[in-house]
């Protein structure tokens, strides 16, 4: 017959086992757990939103771009993105629906509205820095376009030349082109410029050339949008 001491001992063990096993099973934090990754937003970017905001649901078209759609109706173009999770242009597709939020009905966007007035990319490549990264040690208040082969510049969108300079700091030949509705765009790292403060440029003009800028030595080009003096996602306007 066993000891009272065994019996305890084996009490003792028994214990011990239990809780490392209960250990061994992480428990989820319920307000982490609620918390959507990533991972989850990129699934549930395409979903359809229910806001408590009324409002009506666009479709988007091909070649509608956020930026277009928002001017359309008149909203803020920063709120229809968060509203509906929306992190770049790659994020919309034909096909869509954005909540569009106080519109009473839903607009037929003009093809020809979105020919002559639409942004363009103002070179060709892949984008090496978004809108919120750091680069360079700064906050990056554009996107950085590094190009594939042809290192032409053109420009974005029909505007004025309002500004130059040969040597803006770290951003190296920098452009500004003021457009209509108070929007500009900035490019900045060129290693030749073809304009000059005054001219007007339509969409697609050539202004320059890609090069280098600071202690960077790789060619890329900086670009940037502006509502007024404020940046915007340059990802939200080009198609």
């Amino acid at each position: 017959m066993p000891s009272k001491f065994s019996i305890y001992l084996s009490v003792i063990i028994l214990l011990v086992l239990i809780i490392s096993g209960c250990a061994s099973e992480p428990i989820a934090n319920p307000i982490t757990s609620a918390i959507p990754t990533s991972a989850t937003l990129s699934r549930t970017s395409m979903a359809i939103i229910t806001p408590n905001t009324p409002g009506v649901y666009h479709r988007v078209e091909k070649g509608e771009t956020l930026w277009r759609i928002c001017k359309s109706y008149n909203v803020d173009l920063e709120e229809v993105a968060e509203l509906n999770r929306i992190a770049d242009s790659k994020s919309i597709e034909v096909g869509q629906k954005i909540f569009i939020p106080n519109a009473k009905t839903q607009h037929v966007i003009a093809v020809l509205a979105m020919d002559n007035d639409e942004f363009i990319w103002p070179i060709k490549g892949t984008v090496i820095s978004g809108f919120g990264q750091i680069s360079s040690d700064a906050l990056n208040k554009g996107i950085n376009i590094e190009p594939k082969a042809d290192v032409n510049v053109v420009a974005s969108r029909k505007g004025k030349v309002v500004f130059y300079s040969n040597d803006f700091g770290i951003f190296g030949k920098t452009i500004i082109i003021e457009h209509a509705d108070g929007l500009s765009t900035v490019y900045s790292r060129n290693g030749n410029i073809y304009v000059k403060v005054g001219d007007m440029v339509q969409k697609g003009a050539l202004l320059g050339r890609a090069g280098r800028a600071g202690r960077d030595k790789r060619v890329y080009l900086h670009f940037e949008v502006r509502k007024g003096s404020v940046a915007q996602n340059p990802l939200f306007y080009l198609p």
